[in-house]
C-alpha cells in the first residue's frame, strides 16, 4: 500500500517538473522570439527613414547639395532615430559629428553618453539642414528617440543660446537627458559664433505620445539669454 502512495506522489512530482520545464521553454522562446522581432521592426523603421528624402524646404542650398553627395557615402546602420513631432522632424542618429554624418543625419557627440543609456547624450546638427526646425521648438515639446532598446520619449525643459566655449551644456547629468546642439543666429552669413541649445529631459511615462496626441503642456517662453554679455 505504501509503495503505491510513493509511486503516485513521485509521479506527481515528475508530472509538476515536466509542467515548469515546458513552461521555461515556452516562456524562453516567446523572449526571444520577441527580442528578434523587435530587432527586426527598428531594422525596418531604420532602412525606411534612411531611404526617405527629407523635407529640405529650409534647408540651404549647399546643405541640399552636401546631402546629395552624403548619398554616395556607405554609412554603418544608425544606432537611433530621434523624431520631433512639432516641427514633423524624423533623422537617423549617427555616431561623431563629421560633415559627411551631419550632412546625411545628425550625431552623438563623441564624450557625451551613450544613446539608449542613462546621463546627457549629446547631439549635434546643422542649422541649414536638419536641426534648422529647432528655431520653433518650445519648452514641453515631445522628443522621442528610438534605439534597439525601445522608445524613449523626452520633453524639452530649457533653450537658452551659448558661445561655443560654453561646453558645461554637454556635462553629465544625474538623470536622463538629451542636449541639441547646432550653430546660431539660424540664418546668419558665414561661421555661426554662437551655439542653440534644447535641453530635454526622459518623460516619466517612456512611451510615444506623437501616437496619443503631442504637446500637451502648454509652451512657456524661450530662454534666449546667453551666458555672457554683449560686448
Amino acid at each position: 500500500m505504501l509503495s503505491r502512495v510513493l509511486g503516485a506522489v513521485s509521479l506527481s512530482f515528475m508530472a509538476v517538473g515536466v509542467t515548469c520545464l515546458s513552461l521555461f521553454a515556452v516562456a524562453t522562446v516567446d523572449a526571444s522570439y520577441s527580442a528578434r522581432a523587435a530587432t527586426s521592426a527598428f531594422d525596418r523603421l531604420r532602412q525606411q527613414v534612411m531611404q526617405e528624402q527629407p523635407d529640405q524646404e529650409l534647408w540651404s542650398d549647399g546643405r541640399r547639395a552636401g546631402y546629395m553627395e552624403s548619398l554616395a557615402a556607405e554609412f554603418d546602420a544608425p544606432p537611433a532615430l530621434l523624431r520631433i513631432p512639432a516641427i514633423d522632424l524624423t533623422v537617423p542618429v549617427f555616431e561623431g559629428t563629421s560633415e559627411l554624418v551631419l550632412n546625411r543625419g545628425v550625431g552623438r557627440i563623441e564624450g557625451t553618453a551613450r544613446l539608449g543609456s542613462d546621463g546627457n547624450v549629446g547631439i549635434a546638427g546643422h542649422r541649414d539642414g536638419y536641426f534648422r526646425g529647432l528655431k520653433d521648438l518650445q519648452p514641453g515639446s515631445v522628443i522621442e528617440v528610438e534605439t534597439l532598446e525601445g522608445p524613449a520619449v523626452y520633453r524639452v525643459s530649457d533653450i537658452t543660446i551659448v558661445y561655443p566655449e560654453d561646453v558645461y551644456v554637454l556635462d553629465p547629468t544625474d538623470e536622463p537627458a538629451i542636449t541639441l546642439v547646432t550653430c546660431y543666429p539660424f540664418y546668419f552669413v558665414g561661421h555661426a559664433p554662437q551655439r542653440y541649445i534644447v535641453r530635454a529631459v526622459l518623460d516619466d511615462g517612456r512611451t510615444l505620445l506623437s501616437e496619443r496626441g503631442v504637446d500637451r503642456i502648454s509652451p512657456q517662453p524661450i530662454n534666449t539669454r546667453s551666458t555672457r554679455s554683449e560686448e
